[in-house]
């Protein structure tokens, strides 16, 4: 039973000290929580609640740290980083500029849909208009004036 702790708490301390190791050089910092964790864990071997990978907890990994400089001074990442802003905000732009297009257009057809609907209740009207008018200069006119004498040249 000893030998068996004992080699659980081994391989708890070797994996520990891998991540530790991996995390310290993917990270490049000097002190980290886990670091603090891991040498608590290695002082007290002997104790149930040092090895919590022996126990099937896994230690959780830390969050992925962000390498590059804020402020750089090279010239080309400047460069870059105002590039992809202006980019970024050329796109904005663009966008705004194409929905703001969008709606005219669409205000423009309604109101030319509207126009060319008004103009056709017009033109009905006109020619009911009209065919009235001439019904009523049918109805009223006469065999008698019909005389070619009283047509004006």
């Amino acid at each position: 039973m000893t030998q068996i702790r004992s080699l659980l708490i081994g391989t708890a301390l070797s994996a520990a000290l891998t991540t530790l190791g991996a995390t310290a050089a993917f990270a490049q910092t000097a002190a980290q929580p886990d670091a603090a964790a891991a040498g608590q864990q290695m002082t007290a071997p002997g104790a149930d609640t040092a090895a919590p990978a022996a126990q099937g907890v896994q230690p959780a990994p830390s969050a992925p740290q962000r390498l590059t400089a804020q402020g750089s001074t090279d010239p080309l990442v400047q460069k870059r980083d105002a590039d992809a802003k202006a980019n970024a905000e050329y796109r904005a732009s663009k966008k705004a500029s194409k929905q703001q297009l969008k709606e005219q257009q669409a205000a423009a057809k309604s109101q030319y849909k509207e126009q060319v609907r008004d103009a056709k209740l017009n033109q009905k009207a006109d020619k009911q208009t009209a065919n009235n008018e001439m019904k009523m200069n049918m109805q009223g006119q006469t065999p008698a004036q019909d005389d070619s004498s009283d047509v004006k040249h």
